[in-house]
């Protein structure tokens, strides 16, 4: 029975370090320190819209920066081009250009990230998906931090909204569960991974790593571009903004094709990674140490791991639906740990109504 309730006190050390991360990162703040902002192209790759979807690219036109332009790929028939014509009408002032995308890749958003790459104006680049919503001094945040020594690609954390409430109880895994381990990632040097919700760096870097016509093949295209730039020597770095994005799924089933879908992509990505997440959910673990009859080593566990969760998504991603639901973390781990489960066998994922199917290292077949 004590053997039965190490594995809570592990966790319950990850969750503390997590606890611990979070609340240093509350002082990192917004400070800037530059004196010049270069000419920035946003490269928005477009794969249909939502009924969020205008907001979010609302919220491109209105950031506050000296000079940038939003490039939006589309293909032929993509119902989001009406918002789009939308949005340039509304900001004639903006620099906006809807690229018609040709090129072909198991990867389609990587296939139009090649043909808005080729038509960008400027040599710094950010992309992001075409959901994500940010704050009007986004540019600003990330941009910056391109001056830093060896600062090779900024990426930043991310909030979920969803209306449903299969979407909601995916959003506060993400910011209970999946933030904090990245930022504890970070803190401990793993950090040669990029965040799809922001990703800048230099189109002269993009190029040395073969631009992204190299990552076509895969499905984690964030983790594969992330790595690829920290092989020159560069790092990542993560911005003190934070974006968010909404969540379309309205059922169960969405939302664990969703999931199981990212859990075998990380798993064939960073393998080692994956593998490791089991010790670090303090729920799963607190369970098996009251059942072992160490009911205050399993409360403690448990405790911590509120705690390390609220204060990221509370405090780090200024989220205010996880104050309203943070009794439901333990659950949602006890499903996460399921995911993770089913992530450890099976190669095939649905992305965007398609089945694919992952080789060991993480290309798609074709």
């Amino acid at each position: 029975m004590i053997y039965l309730a190490i594995p809570a006190i592990l966790a319950g050390i990850y969750q503390f370090i997590a606890l611990i991360v979070a609340l240093g990162r509350l002082g990192a703040g917004n400070r800037q320190h530059v004196s010049l902002f270069p000419p920035v192209s946003i490269l928005k790759p477009v794969y249909g819209c939502d009924p969020e979807f205008y907001q979010a690219i609302r919220s491109h036109a209105l950031l506050d920066y000296p000079e940038f332009e939003i490039l939006f790929g589309v293909r032929d028939g993509d119902s989001a081009r009406e918002d789009i014509a939308r949005l340039s009408a509304e900001f004639p002032a903006c620099h906006i250009r809807m690229i018609d995308c040709i090129t072909r890749m198991p990867n389609g958003k990587v296939a139009a990230l090649v043909d808005l790459a080729s038509a960008a104006r400027y040599a710094v680049l950010v992309i992001n998906d075409s959901d994500i919503v940010v704050e009007r001094d986004y540019l600003r945040q990330v941009v910056s931090l391109l001056e830093r020594p060896k600062a090779g690609l900024v990426t930043c954390l991310y909030r979920a909204r969803g209306a449903s409430w299969p979407a909601r109880f995916e959003a506060l895994g993400i910011a209970t569960d999946f933030a904090p381990s990245v930022l504890v990632a970070r803190a401990l040097g793993v950090a040669e991974f990029a965040l799809g919700s922001t990703m800048a760096l230099r189109a002269s870097d993009l190029e040395r790593v073969g631009g992204f016509a190299a990552i076509g093949d895969y499905l984690a295209d964030d983790y594969q571009l992330g790595e690829r730039i920290t092989s020159l020597g560069l790092h990542i770095e993560m911005a003190p903004t934070v974006v968010e994005t909404h969540l379309s799924g309205n059922s169960w089933g969405e939302i664990w094709r969703h999931q199981l879908r990212w859990a075998r992509t990380i798993r064939v990505s960073r393998p080692g990674g994956y593998v490791g997440y089991v010790i670090t959910n303090a729920s799963v673990w607190a369970v098996v140490a009251m059942i072992a009859g160490a009911w205050q080593l399993a409360l403690a566990s448990l405790a911590v791991r509120l705690a390390a969760g609220v204060v990221t998504a509370a405090f780090v991603l200024h989220d205010r639906d996880t104050a309203r639901h943070w009794f439901l973390v333990p659950i949602r781990d006890l499903w996460g740990f399921a995911v993770w489960l089913a992530g450890l066998a099976g190669s095939t994922v649905d992305w965007r109504g398609q089945k694919l199917r992952l080789n060991r290292d993480g290309r798609i077949e074709r």
